[in-house]
C-alpha cells in the first residue's frame, strides 16, 4: 500500500507542474508539419541535461530575460544572408514565440575568426557588462581549424566556465559545426569530446550541435549544401534557423520539465 501514496504524489506533481507552466508560460504552438520532416533532430542530441535555474526564476515571477550568445563568426552570423538570420536572432524569435507572456532579448556577441583566448579577454566588457541570465559559449571551432593544442582548450574552458557559473548566471556550451572544413581536421573529435567532459566535470549544459549537424547528413542524408553555405565552413540561413529552432526548444523542455517533488520521492 506505501506504493500507492506514491504514484499519487508523483501524479499530483506532474498535473502542478504543467498546470505552472501552462498558466506561466502559455501554450505551446504546433509545429508544422514541413518543419517537422526538415528541422528534427533525435532528443538525446537536442536537449538540455542541468536545469537552467535562473531563467526558470525569472520566467515564474514574469520578469524579462537576456540572453548572451558569445562565440566566434558562427555565432556572428557568417554565411547567413542577414544578420537577422544568425541563429541568436532567430533563437530570440523562437523563444519569444514559445514564452509569448516574457520579454527576451538574445544579445549576439559573436566576433569572427576568434578563438576562447580571445573571448575571455572580452567577456568583462561584451558578457557581463550585459548582465545575462544565460550564456550561450559556441567555443571551439577556430582552435581546431589552426591545430591548437588541446590541453589549452580545456584550461581555457574551465576558466571561462568558473567565470560565468561565479557571476550566477545559467551556461549552455555550444561545441564546433559538422561541416566539411571542420571535419577534415585531425583534433575535431577530440574537441567534441574535451567540450563534453567539460560541461561533465562543471556541471553546466552543452548543446550538441555537431552530433546535430552530423544526423542531418549521416542520418537525414541531406547534402551539406542544405545547411552549410558555400564557404563549406559555416552555416547558411536553413542551417542557423534550424539550430535556433532546436536551441529555444531545448530550453523551454528544461524549464518546463516536471520534476517530483522531495516527498514523493522519499515515499518510494
Amino acid at each position: 500500500m506505501r506504493g500507492v501514496p506514491s504514484a499519487f504524489g508523483a501524479a499530483v506533481s506532474l498535473v502542478i507542474a504543467g498546470a505552472v507552466a501552462a498558466a506561466v508560460l502559455g501554450p505551446v504552438p504546433a509545429i508544422a508539419a514541413e518543419d517537422q520532416h526538415h528541422c528534427t533532430a533525435p532528443i538525446e542530441l537536442a536537449r538540455l541535461d542541468q536545469p537552467l535555474r535562473r531563467i526558470a526564476r525569472q520566467l515564474a515571477t514574469g520578469h524579462p530575460i537576456k540572453i548572451v550568445a558569445v562565440g566566434s563568426s558562427s555565432t556572428a552570423g557568417a554565411g547567413a544572408s542577414a544578420p537577422e538570420m544568425s541563429y541568436p536572432a532567430r533563437l530570440e524569435a523562437e523563444l519569444r514565440h514559445l514564452f509569448p507572456r516574457v520579454q527576451i532579448t538574445v544579445v549576439n556577441r559573436g566576433v569572427n575568426g576568434e578563438e576562447a583566448r580571445d573571448m575571455l579577454a572580452r567577456f568583462d566588457r561584451d558578457v557581463f557588462a550585459e548582465k545575462p541570465d544565460l550564456v550561450i559559449w559556441q567555443v571551439g571551432s577556430n582552435s581546431v581549424l589552426r591545430d591548437r593544442p588541446l590541453a589549452d582548450a580545456r584550461r581555457l574552458l574551465h576558466e571561462g566556465i568558473e567565470r560565468l557559473r561565479a557571476a550566477d548566471i545559467d551556461v549552455v556550451l555550444m561545441n564546433p559545426q559538422y561541416s566539411p572544413k571542420v571535419i577534415t581536421k585531425h583534433d575535431v573529435e577530440g574537441m567534441v569530446s574535451l567540450i563534453d567532459l567539460a560541461v561533465k566535470e562543471t556541471n553546466v549544459d552543452l548543446f550538441q550541435r555537431y552530433a546535430v549537424m552530423r544526423y542531418w547528413r549521416l542520418t537525414e542524408d541531406l547534402p551539406f549544401s542544405a545547411f552549410v553555405s558555400p564557404d563549406e565552413l559555416h552555416m547558411n540561413d536553413w542551417g542557423y534557423g534550424c539550430i535556433g529552432k532546436l536551441l529555444a526548444g531545448a530550453i523551454h523542455e528544461v524549464v518546463t520539465r516536471p520534476t517530483l517533488t522531495a516527498t514523493a520521492r522519499t515515499q518510494r
